[in-house]
């Protein structure tokens, strides 16, 4: 007996038509594997991926800094000073006073008293304190020039040409060595007087300068 094929035994179960919509129903089975095949690479490789996206997203955190020393050195780096343009605002201070101490004025100058000449009359003609020269002396007394040379050489005799020059025996004063003393006008102390009234004395008693050195010479007074 011999075995027919027929379509129907040949035709297989995955080749039925759906009666609602017309199209194979195996057909329809490969398409929602298909799906969800392509679902599960998708999320496959986003797992692989994702940790890399990430790691390559957030930004490499900065190693902390060892020391306090490190952070103020690098703050210090970065810091640009200028002073162009800058406006400094003075500084205002607290008002003062400075009281300085005033120097005492100079005592005035000690002047030391002259001393006097003692005399019975109870006080005599002050001594001679002036300054001055011989040649100034003469010539203020009124002596030609002529003459100095003869009442240069008396008053070397007489007192050396020292103004407080004073005789303790006769009283007798001055360049010339006046006696009295008191007969001369002014100060017989002040060698400007006392040749003054040498010069008239000299004229008056020897007629001249010369007559009275020509005195002198011989009897070592005048």
């Amino acid at each position: 007996m011999s075995l027919e094929r027929t379509d129907s035994a040949l035709a297989p179960a995955a080749t039925a038509y759906s009666a609602r919509t017309g199209t194979p129903r195996w057909s329809r089975r490969r398409g929602v594997v298909g799906v969800f095949s392509a679902l599960a690479v998708v999320g496959f490789a986003g797992a692989l991926v994702a940790p890399t996206g990430v790691a390559l997203a957030e930004p490499a955190q900065a190693e902390a800094p060892d020391s306090a020393y490190a952070v103020a050195l690098e703050d210090t780096q970065n810091l640009t000073v200028t002073a162009e343009g800058a406006a400094i605002a003075p500084v205002v201070r607290g008002n003062f006073e400075v009281y300085v101490k005033p120097k005492p004025p100079p005592p005035p100058p000690v002047v030391a008293a002259t001393p006097k000449e003692s005399s019975s009359g109870g006080g005599g003609p002050l001594f001679y304190t002036g300054g001055g020269a011989p040649a100034e002396w003469m010539a203020a007394a009124g002596i030609a020039e002529s003459d100095w040379g003869y009442v240069d050489y008396i008053v070397a005799k007489e007192s050396g040409w020292n103004p407080n020059a004073t005789n303790k025996s006769s009283g007798a004063c001055g360049l010339v060595q006046a006696l009295p003393c008191s007969k001369v006008p002014g100060n017989g102390y002040d060698p400007v007087d006392n040749l003054r009234w040498a010069n008239g004395y000299a004229t008056g008693r020897y007629g001249s300068w010369a007559g009275a050195h020509a005195f002198w010479t011989k009897n070592r007074w005048w």
